[in-house]
């Protein structure tokens, strides 16, 4: 008596979706995007050339004139003038990286791969956030080091591995990987770049210039208290040694924000545009 043997086919292995997987996946596309790696570079150049600039036309009175204070202070505000600028590029940089997929429909695809969708939202933010941070840092740090020969022959000593300079260097870094965050939240509500651009930079650079004149014209401190809670303004105090007895001077019913809670203003910020675009992530349609 024989038997017949039935022929088995091969299960199939299934490979899971995992975060680390969908993170790994964010990482290829940000780096193999021309405009992301512009944006980077354009961070790095500009620093460095800001901080160039400032430390070779600053008037310094000279050797020993200086006290410590105000050579950390010039330290900070070379290594991080540039900040100002490339917050700009960032907060473009924020809002590409999830408006480009919505503009050529790789957005399907993203979330066909990732069906609950929050990962992949999640997985974007947490590499746009990190590799901000990281350039971020990175040119902030070698702004200070090529410009410290400059700052030497001003009579400016290296004060950057001081701990209240290292903090706002790292402030400095840390602001531009929020304003990225808040930027790639205002990109996923829109899902249009022109108009996630136009909100950011608005947010970022019109509207406390608007608050300023509006605060100048009619004194009210409400208006100054307003706008200490804007997102550039809050998060200004994170990489800025203000000099000592700064917040004595100023008047009693003048809110003066500190670098913690600038910080945590700038953070809020972030977390509000974030959470209302994960909300319509998963109830819009890709």
């Amino acid at each position: 008596m024989t038997t017949t043997a039935t022929p088995t086919t091969p299960t199939p292995v299934r490979i899971g979706v995992t975060f680390p997987r969908v993170v790994r996946s964010e990482w290829i596309k940000l780096r193999t995007l021309r405009s992301s790696m512009w944006c980077l570079a354009l961070v790095l150049l500009l620093t460095i050339g800001f901080g160039l600039l400032l430390a070779a036309t600053v008037n310094a009175p000279g050797h020993g004139a200086l006290q410590a204070d105000a050579q950390k202070q010039l330290v900070v505000q070379v290594a991080t003038l540039g900040v100002n600028f490339t917050q700009l590029v960032v907060a473009v940089l924020g809002v590409l990286v999830i408006s480009g997929e919505y503009t050529t429909g790789m957005i399907r695809s993203t979330f066909a791969a990732v069906p609950t969708r929050l990962p992949a939202l999640f997985a974007k933010l947490l590499v746009l956030v990190v590799v901000t941070f990281v350039v971020g840092l990175v040119a902030i740090l070698a702004t200070a080091v090529v410009t410290a020969p400059i700052l030497s022959g001003k009579g400016v000593d290296f004060h950057v591995f001081d701990s209240d300079v290292m903090l706002a260097l790292l402030g400095g870094a840390g602001y531009l990987a929020l304003i990225a965050a808040l930027a790639f939240g205002a990109g996923a509500i829109l899902r249009n770049s022109a108009g996630g651009i136009a909100s950011a930079l608005g947010l970022i650079l019109v509207v406390p210039p608007i608050l300023s004149i509006i605060a100048r014209i009619t004194s009210a401190t409400w208006v100054q208290n307003v706008a200490a809670f804007l997102p550039s303004s809050a998060g200004a105090k994170m990489f800025a040694l203000a000099p000592s007895g700064a917040a004595a001077s100023a008047p009693s019913d003048v809110i003066t924000l500190t670098a913690g809670s600038g910080l945590l203003v700038l953070l809020a910020w972030a977390i509000v545009f974030l959470v209302m675009a994960a909300v319509l992530v998963k109830r819009r349609d890709a």
